[in-house]
């Protein structure tokens, strides 16, 4: 079967960029066999039950999921949506990025504004687009899961 052909379900994947991302960058990794279709997890935190394949380095079998900065999908995207949502706000996002615990602050920012929601959303259409685009950049063809990850 040509690996083009092979399909990953957005839902996994979601579940992998998630895991992925939910760490510093390198510190949790997940690959796509481009020949199955399979997820091959890996942690620097945490035991995970599986062993990655010994040529897992191979760029032509194999693609790392990417972490959510690696798509602009970290800061950039909040000053995004605040220089669109909320262009009055901007110095105090930048204030509120300037220390640790940001985005918990950041959240709070919103939820003073009413702007939550929108940002869930926001963020949700981003990340889809995003990984939408990296898939089609990387020649992996996504079966539909569960659904659109925007409600």
């Amino acid at each position: 079967m040509n690996p083009s052909e092979v399909p990953v379900d957005f839902d996994d994947l979601l579940l992998s960029f998630d895991w992925v991302s939910g760490a510093t960058p390198f510190q949790n990794t997940a690959y796509i066999s481009r020949l199955t279709g399979k997820i091959h997890w890996q942690s620097d935190l945490c035991d995970v039950e599986e062993d990655l394949p010994e040529d897992i380095e191979d760029g032509s079998i194999y693609v790392a999921v990417p972490h959510k900065n690696d798509l602009d999908l970290g800061r950039e995207l909040v000053f995004r949506f605040v220089s669109e949502r909320l262009p009055g706000a901007f110095d105090d996002v930048c204030r509120i990025f300037s220390k640790r615990g940001a985005y918990s602050r950041f959240k709070e920012l919103l939820q003073r504004k009413g702007q939550l929601e929108s940002w869930h959303k926001y963020e949700a259409n981003a990340t889809e687009e995003a990984i939408r685009e990296w898939c089609a950049d990387n020649g992996i063809r996504l079966e539909q899961g569960g659904g659109s990850l925007v409600p």
